[in-house]
């Protein structure tokens, strides 16, 4: 007597639904830890402008003059100036070589079209910071700097690497050097 089964192909079938789900949740896990490596691209940049903005309020707390008289006001980091302060230099001078260096950082560890203002003012302060004696001591002077760096980031959305999008992203901090 010979006995049939019914379930023929049954565990075949369990088999192809079980790699069905594992395929899914593969394709799940890839999804996330490409999200991951955006945020942190995202992250490193964002750290990249941080240590950048504080790097230069770094350089111009050394150089009040320089600060105070304009010298580092601009509208276009990075600039395009050369400076040598090897021999010794004038507060406008240092103001011009920390430009250079720092319009050197910016091109080095921000995307490409990365870029920065300052704008320093004493507007509205009842002394000159320069003429007034102020530039010896520490602050308050009496005026702010303002900067804005502003970067092009790639779009995290879910848009597939030939269609993906650029966003500007934009550093804003007023500080007093």
């Amino acid at each position: 007597m010979q006995v049939l089964s019914r379930q023929r192909g049954v565990s075949l079938i369990e088999v192809m639904m079980a790699v069905l789900i594992f395929s899914i949740g593969l394709l799940g896990l890839a999804g996330l830890m490409i999200m991951a490596t955006r945020s942190n691209v995202a992250g490193y940049q964002f750290t990249q402008v941080s240590y950048l903005a504080h790097n230069m309020a770094d350089r111009m707390s050394a150089n009040p003059i320089g600060v105070w008289n304009g010298s580092y006001n601009s509208a276009a980091y990075p600039v395009s100036t050369t400076q040598d302060c090897s021999a010794g230099c004038t507060p406008a001078l240092l103001a011009a070589y920390d430009q250079q260096m720092w319009s050197s950082q910016l091109k080095t560890f921000l995307p490409p079209g990365a870029a920065a203002v300052i704008a320093c003012t004493s507007t509205g302060v009842s002394f000159d910071p320069v003429g007034g004696g102020q530039v010896d001591k520490r602050p308050p002077y009496g005026g702010t700097c303002a900067m804005r760096i502003t970067w092009n980031e790639r779009n995290t959305g879910d848009q597939t690497a030939q269609s993906a999008t650029t966003q500007t992203q934009t550093f804003a901090w007023e500080f007093q050097p």
